[in-house]
């Protein structure tokens, strides 16, 4: 026995000084792949942790993600962005649940016939459908991929770790401090350009590419702050690190000029009103229902007003308010335009399965119409998608595509979400039940505006909290929030 640990020691021993020396030479000759090389033992120590606390291993990618940095932003490819170290950890844990899902089935039968997951499921089959017809075979396969992974390791993962109540604030004060740090970051570099408003657009980089995208996640982030600091069964110090992610967020949404952040943060409020003042979620349909018909009936006359708005976003807080229906003069909403015209245009030729997942931007070129282009359209497929959500699937995977997300996802999460907070009788739970939904209600206001779903920024929030409302609804309503 003793004999064999001091050959296991020996042989540890002779690891470690054999990769100090390949490391050493690696330096010396093979520079460019030392960052590379330097990777493997933090590959190894994941891959060990997947195996024996996979809970520790979803930690670390949930800080990782806000931090992750793309390919693409390294320099190192123009084919395959994937972003450093998220993706490859959604990878391997997606690669290990599936393993464990066909050996002996981890998935617990309440998530699996669950309606939101069976929702999810339906989705992903469309895209699949949607793909063996695309136009782009390759680009729509990687797409699909992509989602795959990013679906399993943020909703089904996560799913099977938050049946445990304190894994859920764990992994989204995990993501919120990493989140902070890039505020901190990003808001230090602005303020050495005078927060100005078109430095905003760059200065995320590398860890977004706009700052609409962190924007978006910034006001999602807002109402959970808030309600993890008004919840009984969280620690003073943990209120404490709330109360300051909160501040460092409200700060930071303020100086990045994402508007469409500030108006999703807007109704987001809204949607607090309407839970306290327990408003049915079927009255709110309907009143939602009624304002898109009144828009339709005077869409001539309202589109006419905004037509005369030529306040452009110039850095003033107030300017940037009025700027937000300005469809005549501001840049970036003429582009939105164009972008959901295109789609558009897109849908009406291929209306049923759409042209593929993923295709849109390689494909929207020739569907621009002269009077909607502007100064930063591009035919060259290099500067992003739809804007949209909800026309992007209407374009890519016709009009079922667009009705699963519109329709069925959309309208479902939010039932849900009313359901739940007014069945739970746990004043902690139900605040922190609030916050989510309302940390939701803003993606979804941003999905009007802009799509981020295919990016890990916004996905590992995202289906984190549908996954948290998930376990809510399952294993939690009828319990206290547990420390």
């Amino acid at each position: 026995m003793r004999a064999s640990k001091l050959t296991y020691k020996n042989a540890f021993y002779l690891i470690v000084v054999s990769y100090i020396l390949l490391n050493t030479y690696v330096f010396l000759f093979e520079r460019g792949m030392f960052y590379a090389f330097n990777m493997i033992p933090a590959f190894i120590l994941i891959v060990l942790l997947a195996l024996t606390d996979v809970e520790k291993v979803m930690y670390i990618m949930a800080f990782c993600t806000p931090l992750a940095i793309t390919l693409k932003e390294l320099g190192m490819t123009e084919g395959v962005n994937l972003s450093l170290p998220s993706e490859p950890l959604m990878i391997g844990l997606t690669l290990l649940y599936l393993f464990n899902q066909w050996s002996s089935g981890v998935t617990a039968s309440e998530i699996a016939r669950h309606p939101l997951t069976v929702i999810i499921l339906v989705q992903l089959s469309w895209m699949g459908l949607t793909t063996l017809t695309s136009e782009l075979p390759v680009v729509s396969i990687k797409y699909i991929l992509s989602r795959t992974w990013l679906l399993v390791s943020c909703y089904f993962m996560a799913s099977y770790i938050f049946r445990n109540f304190k894994t859920i604030k764990i992994y989204l004060l995990c993501y919120a401090i990493a989140l902070a740090l890039v505020a901190i970051i990003t808001t230090v570099r602005h303020a050495a350009y005078g927060f100005d408003e078109k430095t905003a657009d760059w200065i995320v980089s590398p860890f977004y590419n706009d700052h609409t995208a962190y924007g978006a996640v910034l006001a999602m982030f807002i109402p959970i702050m808030g309600g993890m600091l008004l919840m009984r069964n969280v620690s003073f110090w943990v209120k404490m690190l709330c109360l300051g992610l909160l501040g460092i967020f409200l700060i930071s949404i303020v100086v990045s000029y994402a508007r469409a952040g500030w108006l999703s943060l807007a109704v987001s409020i809204g949607v607090l009103a309407t839970l306290l003042l327990r408003i049915k979620f079927r009255t709110i349909i309907v009143t939602i229902f009624t304002v898109v018909v009144v828009f339709l009936s005077f869409q001539s006359e309202i589109l006419m007003i905004m037509g005369r708005n030529s306040t452009d976003s110039d850095g003033d807080f107030a300017a940037n308010i009025e700027s937000m229906t300005n469809i005549s003069t501001d840049v970036s909403n003429m582009e939105r335009l164009n972008r959901w015209s295109s789609a558009l245009s897109i849908f009406q030729d291929y209306p049923y399965l759409g042209t593929g997942p993923g295709t849109y931007q390689f494909l929207y070129a020739p569907y621009q119409k002269s009077g909607l282009i502007t100064e930063i359209s591009t035919n060259f497929g290099n500067k992003g998608n739809a804007h949209s959500e909800y026309l992007g699937p209407l374009s890519e995977q016709g009009l079922l595509g667009a009705l699963i997300v519109a329709i069925a996802l959309v309208f479902y999460v939010m039932h849900l979400g009313y359901r739940l907070v007014y069945e739970i009788r746990d004043r902690s739970l139900r605040i922190f039940t609030m916050s989510v939904v309302m940390g939701i209600s803003t993606y979804f206001v941003h999905g009007f505006l802009n799509n981020f779903l295919d990016s890990d920024k916004a996905s590992v929030p995202f289906w984190g909290f549908l996954a948290i409302l998930v376990c809510i609804d399952l294993y939690h309503k009828k319990q206290k929030a547990e420390q």
